[in-house]
């Protein structure tokens, strides 16, 4: 015995045509690849940064080094959430714009944001001037060995 066929109620739509791929970009000839950055979707870096953007930025370089205070809270943007995981051990602003892929100039703005949410730290560079001298560090610790 065959079992009787469903019908449904209502009809079942025809799914949408698929969508032919886009060929990937002739990259270099010598590689045989895409060159960085093509073949993705650019995102727009005021959509990233937050279009009200009145100018006012924190007075960092490239060298200063970035330091999470906390996990991040469930309100921040998905940049800011990356760059609050990345920055559980001290970073520099140049380490963290070339993990995450972004321009300095945008940032400069995510960390501003977080600086003034007080989630990250941001603290100078060790300078090399500011370091003791080698010769006077060790007569020191020669001076504690003999005690």
């Amino acid at each position: 015995m065959t079992p009787p066929k469903r019908q449904r109620r209502y009809p079942r739509q025809d799914p949408p045509p698929p969508i032919a791929p886009v060929p990937a970009p002739a990259g270099d000839p010598q590689d045989g690849g895409p060159k960085e950055g093509e073949g993705r979707n650019p995102e727009r870096l005021y959509i990233l940064t937050g279009a009200t953007d009145n100018g006012e930025r924190a007075a960092i370089d490239l060298v200063t080094l970035i330091v999470a205070k906390a996990a991040a809270p469930p309100t921040v943007q998905p940049e800011q959430a990356a760059l609050i995981r990345l920055c559980q051990a001290p970073l520099s602003v140049a380490e963290i714009s070339a993990y995450l892929r972004l321009p300095f100039s945008v940032v400069t703005v995510l960390l501003t944001g977080l600086l003034t949410a007080e989630l990250v730290q941001a603290r100078a560079p060790i300078a090399r001037q500011a370091m003791p001298d080698r010769s006077l560090l060790e007569a020191v610790m020669h001076g504690l060995q003999r005690l």
